[in-house]
């Protein structure tokens, strides 16, 4: 099953992935259109300056169009360098893979603990411990889980029921913080990529003005800029992954509160039963 999980997260990371990949591509080839549209406009305003300049109305004039955000978005991925802003677009697609993932099962292991208690003690007192594990196992989540694993050992004792419990709800606890260790490394590590893109790119910044000859402050400019790009991207997915890492760790403290709390209903419920049936 983990298996499973982990080769149905690579297909969607490779999906998306290529679906990146030709949308950068995409965008290469609107820049390289755009850039000769440039040079074309850029011969008819020379021509047109040669020529007597003639009154246009208002109503005429080309009113420039207003990029999106989306449209500016891809205009600086491509500025940073393809090479450098890949490998931060893939690790937020990865890291949002796993994000989705999690957030999925978490809230497939959120269970109304009140309703599972209640429906286990009305089952206790009808049908014994038999019905009481019936309902555990039609019950999704982690507590239905413990509580199982409890009503399993109850005729070894209620040590061994508490042992059991406290055992299993370790085990669950580390089911639900799987996949947090990557999300943490994802947000360390494309802040790193950022900056080592940065460094890359003001060395041949450098490099340029060596060849120039001359400090020139186009060459200056346009290398420190490309350069900080990278570091941008980096910041924003680590910033982004962060937020969703502390919405996940929320909800886990908050589950496990839940299993710790339902486990000590379950014993008191256990042991009334127990005195009942003596």
């Amino acid at each position: 099953m983990q298996m499973r999980k982990f080769f149905s997260l690579l297909t969607i990371a490779g999906m998306l992935t290529f679906g990146a990949t030709v949308m950068v591509m995409g965008q290469q080839t609107q820049v390289m259109q755009a850039t000769n549209t440039q040079m074309v406009d850029d011969t008819t305003q020379q021509v047109a300056q040669q020529t007597p300049a003639t009154e246009v109305p208002a109503e005429e004039m080309a009113v420039p169009e207003e990029k999106g955000l989306h449209q500016v978005f891809k205009t600086k991925f491509i500025e940073g360098g393809v090479p450098w802003m890949t490998p931060i677009l893939i690790i937020l697609i990865i890291g949002l893979a796993i994000v989705i993932e999690r957030i999925i099962y978490l809230n497939m292991a959120t269970t109304n603990t009140e309703k599972l208690l209640k429906s286990v003690e009305e089952a206790l007192q009808t049908g014994g411990i038999e019905a009481a594990k019936e309902v555990c196992r039609n019950t999704r989540g982690p507590v239905a889980s413990i509580f199982y694993q409890g009503l399993d050992r109850f005729d070894q004792g209620l040590d061994v029921v508490e042992k059991s419990i406290i055992s299993y709800g370790s085990v669950q606890s580390s089911n639900l913080e799987r996949g947090l260790t990557w999300i943490s490394l994802a947000i360390a590590i494309a802040p790193m990529l950022g900056f080592l893109g940065t460094v890359v790119g003001m060395v041949e910044a450098f490099d340029a003005i060596e060849v120039a000859g001359d400090i020139s402050p186009t060459i200056v400019a346009g290398g420190i800029k490309v350069a900080l790009l990278t570091t941008i991207f980096g910041l924003i997915v680590a910033i982004i992954l962060q937020v969703f890492y502390n919405y996940l760790v929320s909800k886990i403290d908050s589950l496990v509160i839940q299993m710790e709390d339902s486990s000590v209903s379950i014993m008191d419920i256990l042991v009334h039963y127990q005195r009942n049936k003596k």
